[in-house]
């Protein structure tokens, strides 16, 4: 690879949810696959056989950057003891975090029954969430599930993080719950690139999602690389909208698939790295893919 290629390449990861298997393995296959970055569940660490202590120097000899960690559920708009219970919640996450040298927790909207839709309680606990995370250096950023049950597009997201005003919140954006959601691309100009703290692409393999349910079984099973779906367009309009914005942050692939489930780690990884040289080789260097040449290339 060029220089410039390395260099976009490098923008890139991968999350440990798009591979099968125990935590060493993943790490190996990102890291031969060209990766130096990446995207920790806390599925993989906390549920290592040999405990926490062993994962985190997992982690560490890796060699790879940790580009977050996530991902903390229904946190905001709580109260009472339900709210006291998901602070002790993050508490435990944010030290993770800690350990792990991980400075992005993800936390999604919320899809309890029990949060109330006021948008000032939750910019207000997110504040809270912010604040705990000062002290470890942690940054947080709130990503709008597209099912979420009062804040389900990035907009929305936007909003809560504005009302919070804390400066180590930010915002995640997941390309996605976006598509699913059809939410207008044009609504990333109105975002401060420097309150973007995460950026997590995926596509998939039909153009339209027409109910919640269907779009939780694809988000939970069938998302694809970027540049292997019917999204490609608009996974590249992403990249190149939020490069002219501004934004010099990390991307990271979040692909939950039963296939890939299946299949060898390095096959699943290469297929990943596929999708990084034709972001950062086509679509970061400004190429202008022909209307036939638009769909990822096929090694």
């Amino acid at each position: 690879m060029s220089q410039t290629t390395q260099g976009n390449f490098a923008d890139f990861g991968i999350d440990t949810i798009s591979l099968a298997g125990p935590l060493e393995p993943k790490l190996k296959a990102a890291r031969e696959a060209g990766f130096s970055q990446i995207m920790l569940s806390a599925r993989d660490v906390v549920g290592h056989p040999d405990g926490l202590d062993a994962a985190v120097a997992a982690v560490q000899a890796s060699g790879l950057r940790v580009t977050g960690f996530q991902v903390l559920r229904d946190f905001e708009g709580l109260s009472g003891h339900l709210h006291d219970y998901k602070v002790d919640v993050a508490k435990s996450m944010l030290d993770l975090c800690r350990r792990l040298g991980a400075k992005v927790l993800l936390v999604c909207s919320t899809t309890s029954v029990h949060a109330q839709e006021d948008r000032e309680h939750m910019a207000r606990d997110l504040r809270k969430l912010a604040m705990l995370a000062v002290p470890l250096g942690i940054r947080i950023a709130y990503e709008a599930l597209s099912w979420g049950r009062h804040v389900n597009e990035f907009p929305q997201a936007w909003d809560v993080v504005l009302r919070a005003d804390m400066p180590n919140l930010g915002i995640g954006l997941d390309s996605f719950h976006a598509f699913a959601t059809k939410t207008a691309a044009d609504e990333l100009d109105l975002i401060d690139p420097y309150k973007i703290f995460l950026v997590q692409l995926a596509d998939f393999m039909w153009q339209e999602i027409r109910s919640v349910e269907e779009r939780i079984t694809t988000a939970r099973h069938f998302r694809v690389f970027p540049g292997e779906g019917v999204h490609s367009a608009e996974v590249a309009d992403w990249v190149l909208r939020l490069h002219r914005l501004g934004y010099r942050g990390d991307y990271s692939f979040e692909v939950f698939n039963d296939d890939y489930q299946q299949m060898p780690l390095p096959t699943v990884a290469a297929r990943a790295r596929r999708s990084a040289l034709w972001l950062g080789e086509t679509v970061l260097r400004r190429s202008v893919p022909l209307p036939n040449a638009i769909k990822l290339k096929r090694a």
